[in-house]
């Protein structure tokens, strides 16, 4: 990899970083357990439309691990990269079909995989199939928070196209 690639994802990543720890300051927005914004994956969804789907996974999963280690909770990683994985793989798959001026479906549908990826895992580590019952309020959520949290990286994009065209490539 390229020096001024490197650098770039390792800033990319420290941006996410930087949103993920100052979110998780912010009391949630409804009080239900696990409900966040997920504005990182603004980040992540930017990422793989502007640059590529390996360095928007790349960065995620940078995220995800230095996420668990600065928060302390190293338990986290497992839902974390679960629910990651699932996302980055709707959002690689939407890339081929969707346009930048539909970032924000592709939110919705990544938020979406996050929760159900989330859940799956929580099922698998505590035995509990009954935490499904959960589910439909986690995907509820998960589509309006996603689709913030697309638009905002649309907005990215398409607003600083020229730029990114420039000092991405």
């Amino acid at each position: 990899m390229k020096p001024k690639k490197l650098v770039l994802l390792a800033l990319f990543t420290a941006i996410a970083l930087t949103i993920f720890m100052v979110e998780a300051q912010i009391p949630a927005p409804v009080p239900i357990a696990g409900v966040k914004l997920g504005l990182a994956n603004i980040v992540t969804v930017f990422l793989v439309f502007a640059i590529g789907p390996r360095e928007g996974a790349a960065v995620l999963a940078c995220r995800i691990f230095l996420g668990a280690v600065f928060a302390g909770n190293f338990s986290s990683v497992f839902y974390s990269a679960a629910g990651g994985l699932l996302s980055i793989l709707t959002t690689v798959l939407l890339r081929r079909i969707l346009t930048h001026k539909q970032l924000w479906v592709c939110g919705a549908l990544a938020a979406v995989a996050h929760s159900v990826g989330q859940m799956a895992m929580a099922i698998i580590l505590s035995g509990t199939p009954a935490l499904a019952l959960y589910l439909p309020i986690m995907v509820a959520i998960s589509i309006v928070t996603g689709i913030f949290t697309g638009l905002c990286a649309q907005l990215l994009l398409n607003r600083g196209e020229r730029f990114w065209k420039t000092f991405l490539k």
